[in-house]
């Protein structure tokens, strides 16, 4: 099938795939919260009856975690064989959104989709439901004319970390093997300019634990010999970062350059950043976003203050989640944080370190085949140059990837951009954005088996 003929189909076809949309805006798939348990199903439910109609048979399945014996929420998977010899490829996407309960922001009903100024407002309309609508737009756009195998996989528990992710796919890893996977769950530079994410910040997640006493004591008594273990943790919490905020810690992966330029204006607003406000860290603004580590505490443990009391605490816990850059061993940053803590501790106070969490960092290959057909695909059907970006957090499970499928092609790309708000008030999709993902998916698959990539 030729180019023009695709856009054409995809121009006709986007109303209704802009319905699909609305209507999956309407299921509240929240996998966190148990009580929409049956909402997980009807959205499963829902999404596999339209792929039917597409031409493309799907169905739901669930896994259980041998390590753990829970069993994962409803997750879809389903293949459309190509022709002999042809690529396969792997698309990707989830179904399961985030609450928005206790979010009072939102200007319409979470649930209810509201279409305004060019953009879809409603959780999940953006992330990740806007993924599933390109992935349903494609295999409509080519129906039974696909030029390579595809196989799909939406999953129902990316919010809540994808707890069974490696257990799903040892359990259906001969279905899984692909010449590509595409995963499309990321964020374009902004509506105009497409994107692909190259690069994704790791994750760890430390508790640290500082201990002054076998027991709590009298503040007034014994105040002015030794310091309390709130106070210890605060001092050695703040040495994590210097006085122009750059992570203390030697000895971790770092890059103070990106490919393109983040206006600190720009930066400011989507921030919300208070008046006077100094931003932190060195080198450029994307790169302090993407690639250099950071240190953020994410929770203490001790009294609150309505019920505090005169004495000295003997210990004090903090959780904090340290991001690494693309390049950086998990384990590795992991053991330079302890040494770190262990080493600066005040006083002599006891320090214990647990490192909770090792997430990978990932790290595209910038010349893959793959990788140069979907960056010319997505520069024509955007009508502009698609860029390179990192992103600061991270998606665990595009290493996960990596590591049991390890010849495959990973593109991650997505449809979300800096204004869409995903798992905040106001979430929303731009539509025009929508509708070129589309297309740019759509002429990846027929550019790629014409080059016969495998």
């Amino acid at each position: 099938m030729d180019e023009k003929t695709l856009r054409d189909k995809i121009n006709a076809d986007f109303p209704k795939i802009v319905d699909f949309l609305k209507e999956l805006v309407t299921i509240p798939a929240i996998s966190a919260l148990p009580q929409h348990e049956a909402d997980m199903v009807k959205s499963a439910e829902f999404i596999v009856g339209k792929l039917a109609k597409a031409g493309f048979e799907a169905k739901i399945t669930t896994v259980q975690d041998p390590k753990t014996g829970r069993t994962s929420r409803p997750a879809i998977i389903g293949e459309k064989p190509g022709p002999a010899g042809a690529p396969t490829v792997l698309l990707y996407a989830h179904h399961d959104v985030m609450p928005a309960d206790g979010q009072s922001g939102w200007n319409t009903s979470p649930f209810v989709p509201v279409e305004k100024d060019g953009r879809l407002y409603g959780r999940g309309a953006s992330d990740d439901g806007a993924g599933i609508a390109v992935h349903l737009a494609t295999l409509r756009a080519w129906g039974e004319n696909l030029p390579v195998t595809v196989k799909l996989f939406i999953e129902g528990e990316e919010e809540v970390g994808s707890p069974t992710f490696h257990a799903f796919l040892e359990k259906h890893r001969d279905f899984m093997e692909s010449d590509v996977i595409i995963v499309t769950d990321s964020s374009n530079w902004d509506a105009q300019t497409p994107a692909l994410t190259t690069g994704l910040r790791g994750v760890l997640i430390v508790d640290v634990t500082v201990r002054t006493l076998t027991h709590a004591v009298h503040s007034g008594q014994f105040g002015g010999v030794v310091l309390d273990a709130l106070t210890s943790l605060c001092r050695l919490i703040a040495t994590l970062h210097t006085d122009t905020g750059v992570v203390a810690v030697p000895g971790l992966v770092r890059d103070l350059s990106a490919d393109v330029d983040y206006p600190e204006a720009d930066l400011r607003e989507q921030l919300g950043a208070v008046d006077g406000l100094k931003l932190i860290g060195e080198g450029d603004l994307t790169a302090r976003l993407w690639t250099q580590p950071t240190v953020t505490v994410i929770g203490i443990d001790c009294p609150d203050v309505e019920h505090s009391g005169n004495v000295l605490l003997p210990e004090a816990t903090a959780r904090i989640s340290m991001r690494i850059a693309p390049g950086e061993n998990p384990q590795q940053a992991g053991a330079a944080l302890t040494d770190y803590l262990q080493a600066h501790v005040p006083f002599g106070a006891e320090v214990t370190v647990n490192v909770r969490e090792y997430g990978p960092a990932y790290a595209a290959d910038l010349e893959a085949p793959a990788m140069k057909l979907m960056q010319g695909a997505l520069t024509d059907a955007f009508d502009q140059s698609a860029v390179h970006i990192g992103v600061g957090g991270s998606i665990p499970f595009i290493a996960t990837f990596q590591e049991l499928f390890p010849h495959a092609q990973i593109l991650v790309t997505g449809v979300e951009d800096p204004l869409s708000q995903a798992h905040s008030e106001n979430e929303s999709q731009d539509l025009a954005a929508l509708q070129a993902a589309a297309l740019a998916e759509t002429l990846f698959l027929g550019r790629l088996a014409a080059a016969g990539l495998r």
